[in-house]
C-alpha cells in the first residue's frame, strides 16, 4: 500500500508519534509530557509540557530527526493490555498528561521501534495507526508557540503529500 491508500487522519495520528519521539530528543526529557493533541486531515499539533521557547535550530532539528525517522521505516505495534500488566510493564510513560478514566481496564499501547529495536515512542492510545511510518509522508513543522503562564509548547504540523 502506498501513502494515498491510508486515511490522512490516521497518517496525522501516527505522525503525532514520530514528532513525539523527535521532540523529546531534541529538547530533552523536560518535554516528555504531552498535554494535549490535536489531528484532522493533514493537519496536526502536538501539545507538550516544557519551561522554553525553543531556538529555530531546535525546530529545524525536531523537523529534520521526525523525517528521517518516516525514511527509516520505523515499526508500529499496538499492543492491547490489561491496564495493570500495561502500567507494570511500561510504567508511566504510558501516559499523558491528561489522565485515562479509571474505568478503563484495557489500554491499547501504540509502540514505535527504532531501527536498533529499542522504544522511539510508547502511549497508550485508542485511535487507529499505520503499521510502519513510512506511509504518513513528511512532516512539516509550523510555527511553534510557546505559552509562558501554563509553560506549554504548540507544535503544529502537517504531512504531505
Amino acid at each position: 500500500m502506498g501513502v494515498s491508500e491510508y486515511p490522512d487522519e490516521v497518517r496525522t495520528h501516527t505522525a503525532l508519534h514520530i514528532l513525539k519521539g523527535a521532540v523529546v530528543r531534541v529538547l530533552g526529557e523536560g518535554a516528555m509530557w504531552t498535554a494535549s493533541v490535536y489531528a484532522e486531515g493533514r493537519h496536526g499539533r502536538l501539545t507538550v509540557q516544557f519551561d522554553r521557547k525553543p531556538t529555530d535550530e531546535e525546530v529545524r532539528a525536531i523537523e529534520e530527526l521526525a523525517n528521517a525517522k518516516v525514511a527509516e521505516d520505523l515499526r508500529i505495534e499496538v499492543k492491547v493490555l490489561p491496564r495493570e500488566v500495561a502500567e507494570r510493564t511500561y510504567g508511566n510513560v504510558i501516559y499523558d498528561l491528561f489522565p485515562v478514566p479509571q474505568h478503563i481496564k484495557e489500554l491499547y499501547i501504540v509502540i514505535v521501534y527504532d531501527k536498533d529495536g529499542s522504544i522511539w515512542n510508547i502511549n497508550a492510545c485508542n485511535k487507529q495507526h499505520l503499521p510502519s511510518a513510512r506511509y504518513i509522508g513528511r512532516i512539516k513543522v509550523g510555527k511553534v508557540r510557546f505559552r509562558q503562564t501554563k509553560k506549554l509548547l504548540e507544535i503544529p504540523f502537517d504531512i504531505e503529500p
